[in-house]
């Protein structure tokens, strides 16, 4: 085994803290340190896992490698500022930031100081997600809903940043081209941000993804549909499974032909999402490999996110996609 990579984790709220596990448990990494601005949960946390917590940045830098950044998003521009023209490579979580502008800025530091750029777009590293877009060809229509129970954290960002833009960027990357035509309409229900929202984006090609997101509802539910020229696929989230109707030829008596549907249901080998992100990052690190979902990724999925959020509030649509 080779060098460890040094890493540490900039916020350790409820995401932060399982960064912080997972890299405590790899074999490749140490991890170095923790900052929080609660002095009493950073100290908390890195008791749990054998490190130590710094006051700042400043303490940091130098001494590791890499970095989570699972700040609030409006903190995310700054602290991935700082850490990638100090020379860290880093993991922000999503959104990559609060503006287009933002990202733009983080992006250009990365490409100027040759570091690593990965967005948190956890659902991308699902098992079931990885067996979907092998699965995925010449996509039609698109149907997700993520919806679950309020939870109190994540408000303060709307429900499309906090979300709706898991399925925003799985939907970009299934899709090969440009978004023409963004529908949407959202309401604010328990905070002062929207909490319930539906969009309706229209590809340039013709595909057609319909997009439903809330956190006050009663269940939850994880879900993404493809319907596709002889082909429908279905994704749970949740279970890791995904069910296959697509058609067939069956012979009849006579010899003639005829269509029916088959049904599999297929079962992605189970893991754990974040754990796999957080290896793919740290391989990124190590090989200098461009990452899985890097900045450009990141800023794509919120450039749509942001248009769906000002559609929605404004209860109107837009012709096409600002650059």
């Amino acid at each position: 085994m080779g060098k460890k990579i040094r890493t540490a984790v900039i916020g350790v709220g409820y995401l932060g803290e399982h960064h912080a596990r997972i890299y405590a448990e790899m074999d490749d990494v140490e991890l170095v340190g923790l900052v929080d601005i609660n002095t009493e949960r950073g100290e908390e946390i890195a008791r749990k896992y054998g490190t130590r917590t710094f006051n700042g940045l400043s303490g940091l830098i130098g001494q590791i490698d890499a970095a989570s950044v699972t700040v609030p998003t409006p903190l995310h521009h700054e602290i991935a500022r700082q850490l990638l023209s100090g020379g860290v490579d880093i993991l922000v979580e999503k959104p990559i930031t609060k503006s287009v502008g933002e990202a733009d800025e983080l992006i250009e530091i990365a490409r100027q100081k040759r570091r690593i750029l990965q967005v948190g777009h956890v659902e991308r590293f699902n098992p079931a997600t990885r067996k979907l877009m092998e699965l995925s060809g010449d996509v039609r229509f698109i149907e997700a809903l993520r919806i679950g129970p309020f939870l109190g954290r994540g408000t303060d960002v709307h429900v499309i940043l906090d979300l709706m833009i898991h399925d925003i960027d799985i939907i970009l990357s299934l899709v090969p081209s440009e978004v023409a035509e963004i529908r949407a309409i959202g309401v604010p229900v328990l905070s002062e941000n929207l909490d319930i929202a539906n969009a309706r984006l229209s590809f340039a090609n013709g595909a057609v993804a319909n997009i439903t997101a809330s956190r006050v509802s009663a269940e939850k539910m994880r879900k993404l549909r493809i319907f596709q020229p002889e082909m429908y696929l279905s994704l749970d989230f949740q279970t890791q499974e995904i069910t296959l109707a697509r058609r067939v030829f069956e012979r009849e008596a006579d010899s003639s032909l005829k269509p029916r549907i088959a049904v599999e249901h297929l079962a992605a080998e189970k893991g754990e999402p974040l754990r796999d992100e957080i290896a793919s990052f740290v391989q990124a690190v190590q090989t200098r490999r461009a990452p899985l979902v890097g900045g450009e990724a990141g800023r794509r999925a919120l450039a749509v996110a942001l248009e769906v959020a000002e559609r929605a509030s404004a209860g109107s649509h837009c012709s096409a996609v600002r650059p």
